[in-house]
C-alpha cells in the first residue's frame, strides 16, 4: 500500500467517524462501517440506491446521509412510508391527482414526486407497493415522467430514489410479487445493514448510549450492567435489533430501583429466559426451503446428523438383540440331534450371520442318514469364529481356491471374504 492509498483510507476513517457523531450513529463493526463508507461513495451520484437489513437495524439513516452528502441536500427529502398508505390512495400520495378524479378528491394535489423535484424521495418498505403502481415507479426512474391521477397530462420530475426493505426482493420477485425489472432498476447499488447479532462487539456501547440518554429523560442515574449481564445481552437473538435494545434499555432504566443490573434482572426483560433463538426452517409459496443465514444451514445439518445418529443407535441395538437370540436359540440345540427344530427356529431371525449358518443346515440335510441310538455324540466346538474359519476353508476348497464363487456360496461380499482370509491367516 503506497503513500496516497494510506491517505485515502485516513481520510475515509475520518468521514465515517464525523457521519456517525452527525447522525447519532453508535458501533465500529466491518458491516456497519463498510455500509456508511458505501453511502458515502455513492451520494454525489444520482444512482439509485437498495438499502436492506431486518426490521429495527436503522437502515432509515442511510438515505439521509447519502441526501446530506450530495449536491441535492438543499433540496427537498421526503420519507415515504409505503406499507402505511392504503392501497387505493398511494398513487394519489405518490404522484398526485387532479381535481374530481375519484371520489373525495375535490381539488387538484401534488404528488411526492412533484414536490421533492430537484431533491430526494425515500420509499421506505418498498415491498409493500401494489403491482400497478410499481408499473408507475419504474416509469419514473427511467424517464423522469408521471402521469397524475385522473390526467393525461406527462409531468417531469428530477428526483433522486433511495428505497428500503426488510424483505427478500428475490423471493418476491419469484413468487411475482414484485416486479423483476424494477427490482434490476432500484438495486443500482445495493446497501446491507447489519442485524445487531451480527454487531456483538457494538451491543453494549448501544445500550450504553441509551442508558444515558433515558437517565437524562427521567432524571436519574444511569443503569450499569455486570459482566455476566454483558454476555447475556451479546448472545441474545435480538429479533427486533436496535429497536428492542433501545425499549428494554428504557424498561429497565424506569422499572428497576437498582442501578447495577445482573444476569438474573435482564433476564426477566428478555423474551424466552433470555435464550438465543434457534433459527427455523419454514417454506415459501413455492415450496422451497428457505434459510436466513448460513447459522441457519448449520443447524440444520447439525439436526439431521443428531437423527441419523439415533437411527444408527437403532439398528446397533437390534442387531445385539438378533445375535442374543441366536446364541440362545444355539445353546439350546447344542446338544440335540433335530436339526430340523433348530432350522426352523433359527431362519425366522433376521441375523447377519444366517447365510452360514444355512449354508451348513442344507448340507448337514443333505448327508443326513439314520442314526442309530448308540452312535457316539462327539462335542464340537460352539465357537462362531471357528466354525466361520471351517465354512470359509471348506468353501475355498469347494470352489479350487477361486474367492468370488466361495463368497457367493457363503452369502458374503468378496471384499469381506478377502478381509477374514486375512484376519484369519488363511491365505496359504
Amino acid at each position: 500500500m503506497n503513500f496516497a492509498e494510506i491517505i485515502i483510507l485516513n481520510i475515509i476513517k475520518v468521514n465515517i467517524q464525523q457521519i456517525k457523531q452527525r447522525f447519532g450513529i453508535i458501533g465500529n463493526s466491518h458491516d456497519l462501517n463498510r455500509a456508511i463508507e458505501i453511502s458515502i461513495q455513492v451520494a454525489p451520484t444520482d444512482l439509485s440506491v437498495l438499502v436492506t437489513g431486518e426490521s429495527g437495524v436503522g437502515k432509515e439513516f442511510f438515505p439521509q446521509i447519502i441526501h446530506n452528502l450530495s449536491t441535492r441536500k438543499h433540496n427537498t427529502y421526503i420519507a415515504v412510508n409505503c406499507g402505511a398508505i392504503p392501497e387505493g390512495t398511494i398513487d394519489s400520495e405518490l404522484f398526485g391527482h387532479e381535481k374530481g378524479a375519484f371520489t373525495g378528491a375535490t381539488d387538484h394535489r401534488k404528488g411526492y414526486f412533484e414536490v421533492a423535484d430537484k431533491g430526494t424521495i425515500f420509499l421506505d418498505e418498498i415491498g409493500e407497493l401494489p403491482l400497478s403502481t410499481q408499473v408507475r415507479l419504474l416509469r419514473v426512474l427511467e424517464t423522469g415522467e408521471f402521469i397524475k391521477v385522473g390526467s393525461s397530462k406527462v409531468i417531469k420530475t428530477d428526483v433522486r430514489v433511495i428505497a428500503a426493505t426488510n424483505l427478500n426482493l428475490s423471493n418476491a420477485v419469484r413468487n411475482n410479487k414484485f416486479r423483476e425489472d424494477l427490482w434490476y432498476r432500484l438495486n443500482t447499488v445495493p446497501i446491507v445493514v447489519p442485524s445487531l447479532r451480527r454487531r456483538k462487539e457494538d451491543i453494549h456501547l448501544i445500550f450504553r448510549k441509551f442508558a444515558l440518554n433515558f437517565s437524562e429523560k427521567y432524571r436519574m442515574p444511569p443503569i450499569k450492567l455486570t459482566q455476566d449481564a454483558i454476555k447475556i445481552l451479546e448472545n441474545y437473538w435480538w429479533r427486533g435489533n436496535v429497536r428492542q435494545l433501545k425499549n428494554i434499555t428504557e424498561q429497565i432504566s424506569i422499572i428497576e430501583e437498582e442501578r447495577l443490573i445482573n444476569s438474573e434482572k435482564i433476564s426477566k426483560y428478555l423474551p424466552d429466559d433470555h435464550k438465543k433463538q434457534l433459527p427455523a426452517i419454514y417454506k415459501d409459496s413455492i415450496g422451497k426451503e428457505e434459510f436466513s443465514s448460513e447459522r441457519e444451514i448449520l443447524y440444520k445439518i447439525l439436526f439431521d446428523m443428531r437423527n441419523e445418529i439415533n437411527e444408527l443407535k437403532s439398528i446397533v441395538t437390534s442387531t445385539n438383540s438378533q445375535f442374543g437370540q441366536a446364541y440362545e436359540i444355539k445353546d439350546r440345540y447344542a446338544n440335540k440331534k433335530n436339526i430340523d427344530d433348530f432350522n426352523n427356529e433359527f431362519i425366522n431371525i433376521k441375523n447377519p450371520a444366517s447365510d452360514l449358518v444355512n449354508i451348513e443346515n442344507e448340507r448337514n440335510i443333505n448327508q443326513k442318514t439314520k442314526i442309530e441310538d448308540t452312535e457316539e455324540i462327539i462335542e464340537e466346538s460352539l465357537s462362531l469364529k471357528d466354525k466361520e474359519i471351517e465354512y470359509i476353508k471348506k468353501a475355498l476348497v469347494k470352489h479350487k481356491g477361486k474367492r468370488k464363487y466361495a463368497a457367493e456360496d457363503l452369502g458374503i461380499s468378496e471384499r469381506t471374504l478377502y478381509r477374514k482370509i486375512k484376519d484369519y491367516n488363511l491365505e496359504n
